[in-house]
């Protein structure tokens, strides 16, 4: 194209072009001679990349940054010796025009150590929070070589079909300032999970696979990092020794001409009448040959030369033009005789590169792997947890039950036959949970793992979830703090043994579960309490009586260790419940006929471990025995179910705070052969208080 502008960088790389520096061939029809490679002062297969595929072979050259390369290449001059690793330093990884994020540096290691690896490429985005609290996806920057117009397309594609749900709009509000695409996140959603699932659905994370494959010698071959800059100091080499020699050869010819012109100038006179009286140019040429010893070419300069050069200036000019050019064919021959001043010309022609075209890095190399786990792709919230007797175990949202007033009859739950619910609790869909089965084998699990149903399903039986052994049940369900160090595990059997065990002895999870505690035969897991080693102990038990003592008073134990006496009991009694808790708690106490009562915690003197504890509740034929306890507080929901599926929710501040030895009230209604099994409380809800039963479809929290 001849009306084409060439950027002042390719004068670098077209440089010196013409003085013999690269071989040519001929052109694909024998008309015209062209460059078998170009005598580069850039190392454009690095910095601008290349990608192609042969029979049997491929390259995929990813861009580099300029300075970054250049900084390579001169630790390579410096120190032929350095290594990989300590070039990685110098070049962290490609740098893609389109900007982006390479995520990890496994890739890039593998890449520049063995000449192939595999990286990932981010797209740039930002959550912007606008009116109304809703979020904003703003995507600035794409990975390389991918469109952003598909990229919208599919975006929108996964919208329609509902494979990514929680987008209300996209578009494309780009300039000549650059990229810009906003989605607009519905209330409610969260925009980190839908940009989540953007990287792992979309073009917005690709992979590019790296492959350093070049032609060496008229031969591919796949080169490390470092082979490949010493590969082009090399090509330099070469260039500055083949045009060196070409300037050397020039210059050399110029003195020989210069010479014969100071030859003449310094005879002026008789070349002058030489010429004169020869009858043509050839005599006059054979005759300068003879007489002054000149060669054709010096002879042919000197009649050549116009009468202007024999003035004096102009003969000084011839002199000093001579002396120089003999200085410049020392210093050619210095520089082709010596290595220290080939090496020093290179140097100083990368330095200068790169001060003359160097820029800023701009991809962001991420170098802690971000993996985008299935975490990542679900949100975070709230929800119920329940799980029956049969070992059935499902998670539904919040508001799937409304809050009644105490007393009311509750709702239907799912429909389980001759089952009912052994465990019902509130936790975060990203929690790990710890399930430990009556014979004291203990597994863990996150909460999103267990499948999603609605109130009246049943959900999925646990063995299909972790392996349980068929002589086992799920017996209790605890949540896990963030951090195990300075917690505990209490655990507690029925037949009133206690065990305190530091809880990061069972942080190495196994998938067929781990020993938690020893269970002699006859007895069982009743209940397992998270506890920071400074609070109290209270069981309960099925004839009515508590006991409450310090945890100091339970050693902490190994993890397969049985454990001490927690409680003394009679032959018909078991333990029924145990909480951990302090002066400031409140105990709820709850009734197998739904009755219940809120006790301070100062109700409950603190004794000796071991002990048959004092009544913590007046039992009637009309109340039933003691089903559960719980500490809770005024400003939490209770959730309490049924051996029928019957569910309620109410408020905890609706239940009278009474003393130690009463009956209480009346919390739900149940029929004759019905019996409450599990209560669970709902800490501080933000929802407002319904009334009566709640429709199928209950409000959104």
């Amino acid at each position: 194209y001849t009306e084409v502008r060439m950027e002042k960088l390719t004068n670098d790389m077209m440089g010196d072009i013409d003085k013999e520096t690269v071989d040519w061939q001929d052109n694909y029809d024998g008309s015209l001679q062209e460059p078998t490679v170009l005598p580069t002062k850039i190392p454009n297969l690095l910095i601008n990349g290349s990608a192609g595929i042969a029979v049997g072979m491929a390259t995929n050259i990813p861009p580099h940054n300029l300075t970054e390369v250049m900084n390579g290449l001169l630790a390579v001059l410096a120190n032929p010796e350095v290594t990989v690793h300590e070039l990685i330093k110098l070049i962290p990884g490609p740098d893609f025009p389109t900007s982006g994020s390479i995520i990890g540096t496994a890739g890039i290691q593998s890449a520049y150590h063995t000449g192939k690896g595999v990286i990932q490429v981010r797209a740039k985005a930002d959550i912007e929070v606008g009116k109304n609290d809703r979020e904003k996806i703003i995507i600035t920057e794409l990975p390389y070589q991918v469109n952003k117009a598909r990229l919208i397309e599919k975006i929108a594609e996964l919208v329609t079909d509902k494979a990514i749900e929680g987008i209300s709009d996209i578009r494309d509000e780009s300039s000549r300032e650059g990229i810009r695409v906003v989605i607009d996140v519905k209330r409610g959603e969260q925009g980190s999970v839908i940009l989540n699932r953007l990287f792992k659905q979309t073009q917005m994370q690709v992979s590019f696979g790296i492959i350093f494959l070049s032609i060496y010698n008229g031969q591919p071959r796949v080169f490390d990092l470092k082979q490949q800059l010493e590969c082009f100091i090399e090509h330099r080499r070469e260039i500055i020794i083949r045009r060196t020699t070409y300037e050397l050869k020039k210059a050399k010819e110029r003195a020989h001409i210069l010479e014969g012109l100071k030859i003449a100038v310094e005879n002026i006179d008789a070349i002058v009448d030489l010429i004169k009286k020869a009858e043509g140019p050839a005599q006059a040429k054979d005759q300068l040959m003879h007489k002054f010893e000149l060669s054709t070419i010096q002879a042919q300069a000197v009649l050549d030369m116009r009468l202007q050069r024999l003035t004096g200036l102009e003969r000084d000019k011839i002199i000093a033009d001579y002396d120089n050019i003999m200085k410049e064919i020392f210093r050619l021959e210095g520089i082709l005789s010596s290595e220290e001043q080939i090496k020093g010309i290179i140097q100083g022609e990368f330095t200068e590169i790169r001060e003359n075209y160097g820029d800023k890095r701009r991809t962001e190399i991420i170098a802690q792997a971000d993996e985008i786990q299935m975490e990542d792709l679900i949100k975070n919230e709230e929800v119920i947890v329940t799980i029956t007797q049969k070992g059935y175990l499902k998670r539904m949202a919040m508001d799937t039950f409304r809050s009644q007033k105490r007393g009311g009859k509750g709702v239907k739950g799912a429909d389980l036959d001759d089952d009912f619910y052994t465990s019902i609790f509130t936790a975060d869909t990203h929690d790990t949970l710890m399930i430990f089965t009556d014979k004291g084998t203990v597994f863990s699990i996150k909460v999103y793992q267990i499948p999603e149903g609605l109130r009246t399903a049943k959900g999925r039986n646990v063995v299909n979830i972790i392996n349980v052994p068929a002589d086992e049940k799920v017996q209790e369900i605890i949540t896990v703090p963030k951090e195990a160090d300075g917690h505990f595990l209490i655990f507690a059997t029925k037949h009133g043994i206690v065990k305190k065990s530091e809880l990061s002895e069972y942080k190495n999870m196994r998938q067929n579960g781990l020993k938690a505690i020893k269970v002699v035969d006859g007895d069982s897991v009743l209940s397992v309490r998270i506890t920071d080693g400074k609070k109290d102990i209270l069981l309960a038990s099925s004839g009515g009586k508590s006991i409450r003592f310090f945890e100091d008073d339970c050693r902490a134990q190994g993890r397969v260790s049985q454990g001490v006496k927690g409680m003394s009991l009679e032959d018909d009694e078991e333990v029924i419940g145990m909480e951990v808790i302090d002066d400031k708690s409140e105990i709820l106490t709850v009734t197998s006929r739904g009755y219940g009562k809120r006790s301070a915690a100062e109700e409950y003197r603190k004794q000796s471990r071991g002990g048959k504890g004092i009544l913590a509740m007046k039992l009637t034929e009309k109340t039933g025995e003691i089903m559960c306890i719980l500490p809770v507080t005024d400003k939490d929901d209770l959730m309490i179910i049924t051996d029928k599926g019957q569910v309620i929710r109410t408020k905890i501040s609706g239940i009278s705070l009474l003393g130690r030895n009463t009956q209480g009230v009346r919390l739900i209604n149940v029929k004759p052969d019905e019996k409450v099994i599990a209560i669970e409380k709902i800490v501080d809800p933000d929802e407002e208080t319904g009334e009566g039963e709640p429709t199928d479809t209950p409000p959104v929290q």
